[in-house]
């Protein structure tokens, strides 16, 4: 494992075997946003949780809250996945993996487009599905063995249905995790294993669109400024902890959420008022 990387282990033990919820969730990118949100879902209504993300200082603020496990890795590296995936297996069942990890690096065009920021892009928004995927599957088989089911949601985005100008390098990302997703199902038809995909539109977070600026507050802010009620990160939270607290036998393979002010790419500025 690289220098630097650190896994939170004191925090392991009595929360993974909280006798609550028999059912263990892993969420990727837990620090903040959605993946934050979900683990606090996750964990309000009496899951285990395994929250991920590389940023320790903020999962144990998680942990102190909710009472979640936490395990630091960059799922860019596979030392790191490898290192998490062999934690998984000595300390419980893994019933529900959420691949949240993600994230979107400028808005510019194909042609001038940073080669570093798409490269970022894809290794974080695809790669690290794949990564997670594949170490995590045989420890989902083994719990869906014991338990009936198991569950794969993957985070994408609107983005990955509908391409937008200067979107080339998130739009192809994400539309490269929406069809990963689809191969997945495909490819483990016949097994008690759900495959879903979750696809927001326009989310207001504290960091989603300053890390896509760069740190710029003033364009991170703009491109929320006059929606009225774009998402929150609760609002996507809900919407994953109800798909997987869905009887086993329903299987939602896409589900589309938008706020009101947005149709399609396009996102409607000013007040919602009806034509009278």
């Amino acid at each position: 494992m690289k220098p630097g990387v650190t896994n939170t282990l004191e925090r392991m033990g009595e929360s993974d075997r909280d006798e609550r919820n028999p059912r263990r969730v892993v969420v990727t990118g837990a620090s903040s946003g959605i993946g934050r949100a979900s683990a606090v879902e996750f964990a309000r209504r009496g899951w285990q949780v395994v929250g991920v993300a590389r940023r320790t200082d903020r999962l144990e603020a998680l942990a102190d809250e909710t009472g979640a496990s936490v395990f630091t890795a960059d799922l860019t590296d596979q030392a790191d996945v490898d290192a998490l995936r062999d934690h998984l297996e000595a300390s419980g069942p893994v019933h529900a993996l959420v691949n949240n990890a993600g994230g979107a690096h400028g808005l510019d065009s194909v042609e001038a487009g940073s080669i570093d920021d798409w490269r970022w892009m894809y290794e974080i928004n695809v790669l690290g599905v794949k990564r997670m995927v594949s170490a995590l599957l045989p420890l989902l088989r083994r719990a869906a063995g014991a338990s009936g089911h198991a569950d794969i949601l993957t985070v994408t985005s609107t983005a990955g249905h509908a391409a937008y100008a200067g979107g080339g390098g998130y739009n192809a990302a994400k539309f490269a995790a929406h069809a990963l997703t689809d191969v997945l199902r495909l490819e483990l038809a016949g097994e008690p294993i759900r495959v879903i995909e979750v696809a927001p539109g326009m989310v207001a977070t504290d960091e989603f669109s300053l890390v896509r600026f760069g740190g710029d507050r003033a364009k991170a802010d703009g491109v929320y400024e006059g929606v009225e009620n774009p998402l929150t990160a609760h609002d996507v939270a809900v919407t994953i902890v109800d798909a997987l607290e869905r009887e086993p036998h329903v299987n939602q393979d896409l589900i589309v959420l938008r706020p009101l002010a947005q149709t399609g790419a396009g996102v409607h500025k000013g007040r919602l008022t009806p034509r009278l």
